[in-house]
């Protein structure tokens, strides 16, 4: 006998993607997410990463993109950073889980003498651990948003197809919708959209059982019904089930792309859910904006991944929204910190606005330095994120309080002066990971600051993911300097935010305030900066200058200071 369906509230939508990767699967689970909570849905959405990594906090950025942390202290696909824009739903290290972790999870149960009798298998044990995780997400939300990595063929990507055509029997097809994102490619010489990979790509999905309900084409022009026509008839799905997923501008114009093609009117009416009609008035508005700004910008970020953007996802989003709160255009020009060392500051001239981004280890440091010495002798707006603090202490330290030796140990362990140094708590901890801060803190701000000002609070909560703090026997000396430490730790033991007295705007954050912006809720610290770089712009357009370049401050401190001191009383 057939085993009774799984009586679960949450529906289920599977995403899956074929024939090249960079399709765009997180954009478009994110976007299905928005429209579904445009009709007043609640959802939550999934990453399923093949890779047997147990998270991507040790992964090359060159390789993987950015690493996305949630309040919880997960290290999350970037993914998962485009659910959080587009989306309101809370994610935690439930949302993202890799084969790693599904192995791991299974050889600490086989070791434990959970599986005693059995020969522990890909079918059914490795399967039933994914599909639990998936479930993991069952009855709190109407939908449940799962998104497959990889493409369709891979052999890492098997388990998981297995696991997801399973439980459309577990749970019913009434509960269970599969998505499929594959491509179009236009071929020029011919001047014709070809179909015939999104063909293989459906058919290699159907031989391991799973038929897609629609199909999310991807392409640079729109499609014709023709096309769609053709489409649906050799990949076995409605021909109101092809959806054209045109390229687009700006990221931020899928959902309204997705609801023009009826996209969301097609899941509602497969899930037989019933919702009220959208209300789409706030991505319109974001849609506006983008297309029409009123000024324009160019924002240098002076980094050491640039070749692939992608390490920086959420920075460069976050300044996106930073434009649109401001109603402009932010260019954003990715400059190799190591070509800063190599050619000077003189690459920096045509920018408007310098930003120093998170990073760990000592390569293109020195280029980040003179790129920020550059922003605070000349009165540029400088926006510092995690690493972007320490070199900017570094810097100041240096130039300002006479210790020209200033480093970070993480740089060089036997620096003089270790303005950035690693706390005592984490001596000795081996484990990659087990010495950083990550996830949530909270911050309390000072009255009268810039960082105060722009939040327009006194406490606030920010994500970290970084292990060298700033060194608390220095404080006085910078602080002398010029220095504000306008952000702490409740205890006062830790800096989260610093600020140059002698400039516009030079703020710098030891947490990633980027992974909590949204395009209709751009991060106040982002706001302000932009606003900060148009305010520069208009003036440097005036030939107005701003106050002079302030004096160097003497250090009273032990050249040979090493302890991170927590509770330092200046």
């Amino acid at each position: 006998m057939n085993e009774p369906k799984r009586q679960i509230k949450t529906k289920f939508i599977f995403v899956t993607g074929g024939v090249v990767s960079s399709l765009g699967k997180g954009l478009a689970s994110a976007s299905i997410g928005a429209l579904l909570e445009c009709r007043g849905l609640t959802i939550t959405l999934q990453k399923l990463d093949p890779y047997i990594n147990v998270d991507p906090g040790t992964m090359s950025p060159f390789q993987h993109g950015e690493v996305f942390v949630t309040d919880d202290g997960a290290e999350t696909d970037l993914d998962l950073g485009h659910y959080e824009r587009f989306t309101s739903a809370k994610l935690t290290r439930r949302n993202n889980f890799t084969t790693g972790q599904v192995y791991d999870s299974i050889i600490t149960k086989e070791r434990r003498g959970d599986y005693l009798g059995c020969t522990v298998q890909v079918v059914p044990h490795v399967t039933d651990e994914i599909k639990g995780k998936i479930l993991s997400l069952a009855n709190n939300v109407d939908i449940a948003i799962i998104e497959i990595g990889g493409t369709v063929g891979d052999i890492e990507s098997l388990p998981f197809l297995e696991a997801i055509r399973q439980l459309r029997f577990d749970l019913g097809k009434e509960n269970v919708l599969y998505i499929h994102l594959t491509l179009l490619p236009y071929i020029a010489t011919a001047h014709e959209i070809k179909t015939k990979p999104t063909q293989h790509s459906v058919n290699k999905l159907r031989e391991i059982g799973i038929q897609p309900d629609i199909l999310l084409c991807r392409s640079d022009r729109p499609l014709n019904a023709d096309l769609k026509g053709k489409i649906a008839l050799f990949c076995n799905v409605e021909r109101d089930a092809v959806i054209s997923a045109e390229d687009v501008k700006c990221i931020y114009e899928v959902p309204m792309v997705f609801h023009r093609e009826g996209l969301d009117d097609k899941i509602i009416k497969y899930l037989n859910i019933w919702t009220r009609a959208p209300k789409l008035e706030q991505w319109e508005e974001i849609a506006r904006k983008a297309a029409n700004p009123k000024g324009e910008i160019t924002i240098g970020i002076v980094g050491k991944y640039v070749n692939l953007q992608d390490s920086y996802k959420s920075l460069h989003e976050a300044l996106i929204h930073g434009g649109l709160a401001s109603n402009c255009k932010v260019d954003l020009v990715y400059i190799d910190s190591e070509e800063v060392e190599k050619k000077g500051v003189g690459i920096l001239k045509s920018i408007d606005g310098l930003l120093i981004p998170g990073g760990f280890g000592n390569r293109g440091v020195e280029g980040k330095i003179a790129a920020i010495k550059y922003a605070r002798e000349t009165k540029m707006p400088f926006f510092g994120i995690c690493l972007g603090m320490q070199v900017a202490i570094i810097e100041i330290a240096r130039d300002l309080c006479g210790l020209k030796h200033a480093n970070s140990a993480e740089f060089d362990p036997e620096t003089p002066d270790p303005v950035v140094d690693i706390m005592e708590t984490q001596r000795g901890i081996n484990a990659k990971g087990g010495t950083m801060r990550l996830g949530a803190y909270p911050c309390v701000l000072k009255k009268g600051s810039k960082a105060h000002s722009v939040y327009g609070a006194t406490e606030i909560s920010e994500r970290h993911r970084h292990r060298f703090e700033v060194n608390n026997a220095y404080r006085a000396a910078l602080e002398k300097a010029g220095v504000e430490f306008s952000g702490l730790s409740p205890d006062d033991s830790l800096v989260e935010i610093m600020e140059y007295r002698h400039h516009p705007w030079f703020v710098a954050c030891q947490f990633h305030p980027e992974f909590k912006s949204r395009p209709m809720q751009p991060h106040p610290l982002f706001r302000g900066f932009v606003k900060s770089v148009l305010q520069h712009k208009a003036l440097a357009a005036k030939g107005q200058k701003g106050p002079g370049r302030a004096k160097k401050a003497s250090s009273a401190l032990p050249r040979r200071s090493r302890k991170l001191s927590l509770n330092e009383a200046d």
